[in-house]
């Protein structure tokens, strides 16, 4: 069997596309101006086709694709080693822009990544053959992660998200562990910044950054970590 599937994007214009994926690390392997814009970028295995469309609101965008790899970490520091030469800083809101990578409910560890034609790629590894979603985990703090998490990136209601969070970390009967903590701060700064609340984001970051961890904690939560160093003033806009 030789077939393949290529995604063929839009975009509003080519230039900022190819210059995006260019800083990720990708080759333009064809380009035309006419009869229509339209690109070609391949990094390994991955190969993506893009059309310059006139009348195209990328911020309203819901093109998307699926990039399976073995090497998901691996591309996800090659990607946002990339960004940060290029921009100067990771983007984590806007676009373009890069997610946290995390382990999903329905056993793939994968990270979105949106270009400034507001295109998401989402690119992952699977760590199950079972594709359906996890029963919500036992535990206060992990259930309501999980359920935040849900929220914020799989139904894009990040509002309901701030509202599971701010829930949680008020118990006053139970208390989270620091690398849960960690997460849930995290999470909450994440939200915070795609609602516009500054202030929110900000005090969230700073929290987070003061908790202790040990060296095992910092292994556990590295994806948290590495989120939280994205997003603290200073690598971000």
């Amino acid at each position: 069997m030789s077939e393949r599937t290529i995604p063929i994007l839009p975009c509003r214009s080519i230039e900022p596309v190819l210059d995006f994926y260019t800083a990720l690390g990708f080759r333009v392997t064809f380009r035309q101006s006419s009869p229509n814009p339209y690109a070609v970028v391949e990094r390994g295995g991955i190969e993506l086709q893009f059309f310059g469309l006139k009348r195209y609101e990328p911020a309203e965008s819901v093109s998307t694709c699926y990039v399976l790899t073995d090497d998901v970490d691996g591309l996800y520091e090659a990607f946002r080693a990339g960004l940060k030469e290029a921009y100067g800083r990771i983007p984590t809101r806007g676009l373009p822009r890069i997610g946290p990578l995390k382990n999903m409910s329905y056993g793939v560890r994968q990270f979105l990544l949106t270009d400034p034609g507001g295109n998401c790629i989402r690119i992952g590894r699977k760590t199950s053959d079972d594709q359906s979603h996890r029963r919500p985990p036992d535990g206060t703090f992990a259930k309501a992660l999980h359920h935040a998490s849900l929220l914020a990136d799989s139904k894009e209601d990040p509002a309901s998200a701030a509202k599971v969070i701010d829930r949680a970390l008020r118990l006053g009967d139970e208390r989270p562990t620091p690398v849960e903590r960690l997460r849930l701060l995290v999470l909450r700064a994440d939200v915070a910044e795609r609602l516009a609340d500054e202030e929110t984001a900000v005090s969230a970051l700073v929290e987070a950054a003061a908790i202790h961890l040990t060296a095992e904690e910092r292994q556990s939560a590295r994806d948290a970590l590495a989120r939280l160093e994205d997003l603290r003033p200073g690598t971000r806009l």
